[in-house]
């Protein structure tokens, strides 16, 4: 089987992206739209593992390493609900790097797995983030759009992903994206819900 190799990733989050929107639809037709709805779990106590929940299905992404002002993820789990109470003490939390509770039940739905072991939780939030991402392809990277609501706080993002860091760096400057703030999904929403400090 062939290695899969983990994707470089260039992210920024604005109220607005004009220009930049402008620019990545002359350089490449609208591959596609998506829409959905999923829950990213913030935790006081982990910034490099991400992990979000949609369609029944925990994805949990970590934090590889940072290359040329780039962040590199790694697939670390995937899992569906129900949910054995087991699989969510030794594989979903020690993501979350927060003391682990005691379980009342075997197995969880993604409801009881919500309300009975994260709202509860002093360290973790959920977050309801509602994604509408319109796909491109620039300078053969794959590149997104994306109309957000963060817990119904309305920002935007754009994306570059590439397993070629220079493909991505010349796809940045084709959109004019050089002078934003590279900023992951974890970071973003945390200085939107207070978890974390803007920066100055």
């Amino acid at each position: 089987m062939n290695e899969i190799k983990p994707r470089f990733e260039f992210r920024t989050f604005a109220q607005n992206f004009g220009l930049v929107e402008n620019k990545m639809r002359k350089l490449s037709p609208l591959d596609k739209i998506r829409e959905s709805s999923e829950i990213y779990i913030m935790s006081s106590g982990n910034s490099e593992n991400n992990t979000k929940i949609r369609d029944d299905l925990m994805d949990i992404k970590v934090f590889v390493k940072s290359e040329k002002g780039l962040e590199q993820w790694n697939p670390r789990m995937k899992g569906s609900f129900p949910m054995k109470a087991v699989e969510i003490a030794e594989k979903v939390f020690p993501a979350f790097g927060v003391e682990l509770p005691k379980f009342a039940r075997d197995e969880y739905t993604l409801d009881q797995f919500i309300s009975e072991i994260i709202r509860p939780h002093k360290d973790l939030v959920p977050v309801r983030v509602v994604k509408r991402r319109f796909g491109f392809m620039v300078n053969e990277c794959i590149t997104e759009y994306a109309e957000l609501l963060i817990n119904s706080a309305s920002i935007k993002t754009v994306a570059v992903e590439s397993t070629d860091i220079d493909a991505i760096l010349k796809a940045k400057a084709l959109l004019g994206l050089e002078e934003y703030e590279n900023i992951n999904y974890l970071h973003a929403i945390k200085r939107i819900i207070g978890m974390e400090s803007l920066p100055e």
